[in-house]
């Protein structure tokens, strides 16, 4: 498996730090307001490469962060007239509804930047002590970017033209700054700001040290792969990789993943030209499994446009794919026996399409290509399975289509949900198996339950139960 690192500039054979095992941090959005396509595409794209790692058999620590709080969440309570923590809180429970309709797996942690702030005075103090940062006269605390002999490695920015640049653009608080390059790792509050004591000041955490801190928490000093959108590779990542490595002492990232920009109708997208669109607004359109196949259907590292047109197109290859699921699901409803010997020749071409999709994905996470062989098995179900066709063979090419297209995180056949009576009528035979002794039957019961999603715990008040 090769991964185009944005450190090397070159593809580079995958390997893990740990056999088996990937650790990898996404930088997740800012929540002051719903989550925009912009947003969506990184959400898509690495949660597609977690997939598909997990496909490969590797155990994956996906971390993926929400930062809670920041300038535009503030500025966004004190317009509402309420706290940060409630708009915070807010916006993340509509990004993770956003994001569960866009069938992107939840995180194995999401980490809140406020939860982690003794974390951050740590590291803070820590880098104060190895003579990388130093505090000034107001409780400021800035890192010292010459001190730091690879900084630009990342970016590929060479120090000197970033000087000459800072020259020319007076940055606010320079004066206290030791060198203008010099970036704020802790700020004082100010009034009606939400902030928390430090050996500095009453304040609060500069936005680059959250990502450093929360990623060397919940998955070591070292990790797998770092990813997000290209906009964050400086100064964001840039400064990451200071902050860890002077800290840590080690390499902060083996692989970093930067996902192209998105523009609409072939133009930025912003909110002074009119063309900014929530994830929600495309939901009230189309379905956001629409959204997502659009996402894949060109390559992570290419710009991709946005337009009615394209979006147009993606439902109708998304609906090629999704009336084969539910032709072959219903052929195999109906069908029966074992394949024939004309079919096991016939089964024995399947691998082909999923060799053609592993090369695919193999090769820098290509999922157009990979969508492409999707698209080929298509037609090989539509050509060759029928109301004739044996129930082995109409499952094999059912389950090789879902297995596809499960690590696109396209939903093939939508199972449908089970109503709240129907489960308490189970819960309630389940019951009544265990008082005849039937166990076999109560077991089947909960097994068929938790298939759909349903987990039964038994209490002293009797069974309850939640959707997973």
């Amino acid at each position: 498996m090769k991964i185009y690192n944005t450190l090397s500039k070159r593809k580079e054979e995958f390997v893990p730090l740990e056999e088996g095992k990937v650790k990898m941090y996404v930088c997740g959005p800012t929540v002051y307001n719903l989550i925009h396509i912009g947003n969506a595409r990184p959400m898509i794209v690495f949660d597609t490469v977690r997939r598909y790692m997990e496909h490969k058999g590797y155990e994956v620590n996906y971390v993926s962060n929400f930062t809670d709080v920041d300038d535009k969440i503030i500025a966004k309570a004190i317009e509402e007239g309420t706290t940060a923590e409630e708009v915070s809180q807010r916006y993340i429970a509509e990004c993770k509804k956003d994001m569960a309709d866009m069938n992107v797996k939840p995180a194995t942690t999401h980490p809140l930047a406020t939860q982690e702030i003794d974390g951050m005075i740590d590291m803070i103090q820590t880098l104060i002590d190895k003579g990388f940062a130093y505090p000034v006269a107001d409780g400021t605390v800035y890192f010292r970017v010459k001190k730091f002999k690879e900084y630009g490695k990342l970016s590929h920015k060479n120090l000197d033209d970033l000087q000459s640049g800072f020259r020319s653009l007076q940055v606010s608080g320079e004066d206290q700054k030791e060198d203008p390059l010099d970036f704020v790792l802790w700020k004082p509050k100010k009034e009606g700001e939400p902030s928390w004591p430090s050996p500095w000041c009453d304040g609060r955490p500069g936005w680059h040290i959250e990502c450093s801190v929360m990623s060397k928490k919940y998955l070591g000093e070292e990790i797998d792969i770092h990813a997000g959108g290209e906009d964050l590779v400086f100064p964001h990542h840039e400064n990451e990789i200071a902050q860890s490595e002077c800290c840590n002492g080690k390499q902060f990232a083996r692989y970093w993943m930067h996902n192209a920009f998105l523009n609409i109708d072939n133009k930025k997208m912003s909110k002074s030209l009119g063309n900014f669109f929530t994830v929600r607004e495309v939901g009230e359109e189309y379905d956001l499994q629409v959204l997502r196949f659009f996402m894949l259907s060109a390559h992570y590292r290419s710009p991709l446009n946005f337009s009615r047109d394209l979006m147009t197109a993606a439902k109708n290859g998304l609906d090629r794919i999704v009336t084969c699921g539910t032709a072959l699901k219903d052929y195999a409803a109906a069908a029966s026996g074992n394949a024939t010997e004309e079919e096991k020749k016939l089964m024995g071409e399947l691998q082909g399409f999923v060799d053609k999709f592993d090369a695919a994905m193999d090769d820098d996470f290509n999922t157009a290509d990979g969508i492409s062989a999707i698209f080929e098995l298509v037609k090989f179900a539509n050509t060759n399975v029928n109301e004739t066709s044996s129930a082995e063979f109409v499952n094999a090419v059912f389950d090789t289509l879902k297995e596809l297209s499960d690590i696109m995180g396209l939903i093939v056949v939508k199972e449908e949900e089970i109503l709240d009576a129907d489960i308490e009528a189970l819960i309630q035979e389940r019951q009544d198996a265990r008082k005849a002794k039937n166990f076999a039957r109560a077991d089947e019961i909960r097994d068929q339950l938790l298939k759909q999603g349903i987990v039964l715990k038994d209490t002293r008040e009797g069974v309850k139960w939640t959707r997973a």
